[in-house]
């Protein structure tokens, strides 16, 4: 508010001074109108005019009835002869002229008074609280105070092996004196790394209002300018305005960006600033200036391309992995989240969790947001298993295009592509079950058929891979089969892509080929100018090729036979979807014992909660999705 004050003062203060300048240099006049010089002649001659005052170029008069006029002086010698002659009064003013050294300041003043308050903002930003020094190397760390963090371990959830590993910091932060008497140190710096959503930032916060300390929160991209030197000196600051706060926590949000390896290949000069970071970094963390009392946390997805002296111990000497959660986590997840909207009776929390492997804190939460989405759009009051289910859909497959316009052959291909995938994920082993088929546009998709797994899963068998290739390949080959091989679409470019990917990396790399044995062919890495070169003979190349070939061509015609075998459900299915455009993994069931299947459950446009819960309570929510394992036409 003080600053507030001076500044308005300053302006203020400007602002009278030009005024009191350029007031004082114009004359006075009382209200009056311009009028030509002819017309004002036409008045003096018809004897309207009783005055008038010369100033210089300009003639001011006034009427017999009193109105004022002005008009310019054209220099005219006859003029002051007509005055004479009709009886005209006349005043003579002498032009009021400023002095030089006005003249000079009044034509410098406009570009005196931009540079003065182009300088005041530029100083107002430059000034910073020590002692107006320049803000520009300041630390941009944001200071929440302890009473300011609301965030506690309860709202952490499904991290719990993350959460063991930092409780100890919490109880140091409460009371030092315990480990200092027994002369143990706690690690000065934590290193989270985990995929993004995973709940890292928020576990650092627990942290920080578990402890009671303030807590300092910064993006690793924020400490690099453009000018070399500024990074470190925000390093300095903020170190600095923690040890006036400590005990204290310092975030360090994406710390790669500044933490990187030094003098790694095609690192030139403009890493300079970057580099000078890292260093002042480093001697701030553990250096001969010690930070007692203050903890820094930072967070990553990507720590293999840190630093290895930001490591060490005695800087980050303790790593937390925050993982994607279990079946367990997400469920606590989901719990957290879902204790702030009304829920159906309908809704089954652990089914949701079972049907979400691979989705991570920030996922679930969106997804519980995602269904109050769709229950408010529907005017409803709570938030159903239904609404649910749509917004696992959506999240998963993408939004519905239902404005998409195809025609009945191009869908009837897109049914018959599909239920290829269906049919033979469904009957080759240790497949993932289908839980859903459809024909409606999705995202970039023409179609999906979407496989979730019963279970979360860590690794994969040779039978299971071998598997996702024949159904990857189920698509293509339903079009051969019904419209024949000139007339296959590239609907299936995707489905090659993937299955030809999986080939390769159980030849080269998990050593699932028979020929070649358990020995790894991948591609080596860091080669100049980041080009891989093989590092096999050129005849080993080539039975690698055709070890890809034979894996490749193997599973085709698997998925061929398995069709074939099973062409009347082929036809079955594709009709059906073509009528339904979505059938369910209990429909895809009756369809493969040959029976007539009811409409499907989610295609039931619900008009009443009671209808929702009566066709949801119809229904066994089974194990649910994985985006892996979705397998579209695009």
């Amino acid at each position: 508010m003080k600053k507030l004050l001076i500044s308005l003062t300053i302006i203020t203060a400007i602002g009278l001074i030009v005024y009191s300048i350029f007031s004082r240099n114009l004359p006075d006049y009382d209200p009056h109108y311009d009028i030509s010089y002819s017309d004002f002649i036409e008045d003096v001659r018809g004897k309207a005019v009783t005055e008038v005052t010369i100033n210089g170029n300009y003639v001011d008069g006034r009427r017999q009835n009193g109105t004022r006029f002005t008009t310019y002086n054209p220099n005219d010698m006859r003029m002051i002869d007509e005055l004479l002659e009709y009886g005209v009064k006349i005043k003579v003013e002498k032009p009021q002229v400023p002095s030089t050294l006005m003249q000079i300041f009044i034509s410098w003043a406009p570009m005196l008074l931009l540079i003065a308050v182009t300088i005041f903002f530029m100083r107002k930003q430059q000034m910073g609280g020590a002692g107006g020094a320049n803000s520009f190397g300041k630390s941009r760390a944001k200071l929440m105070a302890e009473d300011q963090v609301k965030v506690r371990f309860k709202d952490v959830a499904g991290v719990e092996e993350a959460k063991e590993d930092v409780v100890e910091m919490v109880d140091f932060l409460k009371d030092p004196g315990k480990y200092e008497a027994l002369g143990g140190k706690i690690p000065r710096g934590v290193l989270m790394v985990g995929p993004p959503g995973t709940g890292k930032t928020l576990l650092a916060r627990a942290i920080a209002g578990e402890a009671g300390v303030p807590f300092f929160s910064i993006s690793g991209s924020d400490f690099v300018e453009m000018f070399v030197g500024v990074g470190a000196s925000r390093v300095r600051d903020m170190f600095e305005q923690a040890k006036k706060r400590a005990p204290c926590i310092i975030f360090i949000d994406e710390i790669d960006a500044v933490g990187r390896q030094r003098g790694g290949a095609g690192m030139g000069g403009g890493n300079d600033e970057r580099e000078q970071t890292l260093n002042q970094l480093l001697v701030e963390m553990d250096g001969f200036s010690g930070n007692e009392g203050i903890i820094v946390i930072a967070a990553t997805n990507r720590a293999d391309v840190l630093d290895k002296a930001l490591l060490r111990p005695g800087r980050f000497d303790r790593q937390v992995q925050v993982g994607l959660p279990d079946i367990k986590g997400r469920e606590q997840i989901l719990k957290v989240h879902a204790d702030k909207v009304p829920l159906a009776d309908d809704v089954n929390i652990n089914d949701l969790a079972r049907g979400t492997p691979g989705f991570s804190g920030a996922e679930l939460a969106n997804l519980i947001n995602e269904g109050a989405l769709f229950a408010a759009r529907h005017n409803q009051r709570v938030v159903t298993m239904n609404d649910l289910d749509k917004a696992r859909d959506k999240m998963i497959m993408g939004a519905e295009k239902r404005t998409m316009v195809m025609g009945r052959e191009e869908l009837l291909m897109t049914a018959y592509h599909e239920a290829g995938h269906a049919i033979v994920g469904r009957i080759v082993p240790e497949h993932d079950p289908v839980y859903k088929v459809s024909i409606m546009p999705r995202g970039g998709a023409l179609g999906i058929t979407m496989f979730l797994p019963e279970r979360d899963q860590y690794s994969a068998s040779k039978d299971k891979l071998e598997s996702q290739i024949s159904s990857l390949f189920g698509g293509r080959v339903a079009e051969a089969l019904i419209y024949g091989k000139n007339k296959v679409t590239t609907g299936a470019s995707n489905d090659i892509q993937r299955a030809t990917q999986l080939a390769r990396n159980m030849v080269t790399k998990w050593g699932l080929s028979e020929r070649l044995g358990p020995m790894d062919y991948g591609d080596s890495e860091g080669g100049y100018m980041g080009a891989q070169a093989k590092p096999m003979s050129e005849q080993m190349a080539q039975i690698i090729d055709e070890e890809i070939r034979h894996m490749v061509d193997s599973n085709y015609q698997r998925a061929e036979t398995i069709l074939k075998a099973h062409i009347e459900i082929l036809h079955n299915m594709a009709y059906t979807l073509l009528d339904w455009e979505t059938i369910d993994k209990f429909q895809i069931d009756e369809l493969m014992q040959g029976k007539i299947i009811a409409p499907p459950i989610f295609e039931i446009h619900e008009s009443s909660i009671d209808d929702i819960k009566t066709n949801q309570n119809s229904e066994e929510v089974e194990n649910d999705q994985l985006a892996q394992n979705i397998f579209a036409l695009s």
